[in-house]
């Protein structure tokens, strides 16, 4: 059985991810001292007691999220002899598929993503980004949408697409209302806003994707046997360089999960596993393709079931 793993990005988490694991599993426990060292703070105790205000922050969110998720990949890595066919994540949750192929180490994409948050943070003023959920409209209307939307330095773009039928666009605040109201007058069901700390995935990150390239290039990379799907354009990736640049790009480019899918579907992969919390990515691949299995692993129960449907 040919199999994906796929790492989710932000929205996924909660307080107390990953608990249930560290209490039972020494490998996910020292994991979540890994991250600690790394980061010279204690990014575990905000984790697993919060306060929620504080998980929030995409610089605390984005290594959050990586460390559970691979302590979740990690326990299950070492009770089964699966290799993926190819790996992928949603956003940040590249950076997740990146340590788990072993290009990344995983100390390196912590301090990275953490940084990543802060320059995500910095690169617009709070409250001058938006982005919303479109429900209902194609692709191509909605970037059409998006173009009529946009006036000078009001400027909306395709951000997240997601599945058929839902889109993400991302802009300055202004733009995105307009755009969401256009949307729903040219036949989208819904436009809804999300509750984030920017615009992500547009134009308005390249200041931030600036710093990231510079951070991405001190960075050790390791060739891998184990393919990676880019967010950027669907494309399966070992080679390095590639890799960084498609990185970069990716913090001002639109998240082409769909396409990431149809990808992995083309290398023969008839099984899915999500590793880390929620199975918001699992939601989007059936839509994308119905009738696919998915699994995820995200605490005890769920991994048990997980080893039970791919070992029997």
């Amino acid at each position: 059985m040919k199999t994906a793993f796929v790492f989710p990005g932000q929205g996924a988490q909660y307080v107390g991810m990953g608990k249930d694991l560290i209490d039972k599993y020494e490998v996910a426990r020292r994991t979540f001292e890994e991250a600690d060292a790394a980061l010279g703070f204690s990014l575990s105790h905000i984790i697993l007691d919060g306060p929620e205000s504080d998980l929030k922050l995409t610089y605390h969110t984005q290594p959050a999220l990586l460390t559970v998720s691979i302590a979740a990949y990690r326990v299950f890595a070492e009770q089964s002899s699966v290799t993926p066919v190819c790996v992928a994540g949603h956003s940040l949750g590249e950076y997740t598929a990146l340590v788990a192929a072993g290009v990344l180490d995983f100390a390196d994409a912590v301090r990275l993503v953490h940084w990543r948050g802060k320059w995500m943070d910095e690169a617009v003023p709070a409250g001058v980004g938006a982005m919303s959920a479109v429900l209902g409209m194609d692709a191509r209307s909605l970037e059409q949408v998006c173009e009529d939307a946009s006036d000078g330095s009001e400027v909306v773009e395709l951000a997240n697409l997601n599945c058929p039928g839902q889109i993400v666009i991302s802009g300055t605040r202004a733009a995105v209302e307009r755009a969401g109201a256009l949307a729903k007058e040219r036949g989208a069901k819904r436009a809804i806003p999300l509750e984030v700390s920017g615009p992500f995935h547009c134009s308005l990150m390249k200041p931030a994707a600036e710093k990231l390239a510079r951070a991405l290039a001190e960075t050790a990379f390791h060739e891998s046997a184990i393919p990676v799907v880019a967010n950027v354009d669907g494309v399966a990736r070992t080679q390095t360089d590639e890799i960084r640049r498609a990185l970069e790009a990716q913090l001002y480019s639109s998240v082409r999960w769909e396409d990431d899918v149809r990808t992995m579907l083309g290398l023969g992969v008839e099984t899915f596993v999500e590793f880390g919390p929620g199975t918001v990515l699992s939601g989007l691949i059936r839509k994308i393709a119905k009738g696919i299995p998915t699994l995820h692993v995200e605490n005890d129960a769920s991994l048990q079931e997980t080893l039970q449907a791919l070992h029997g």
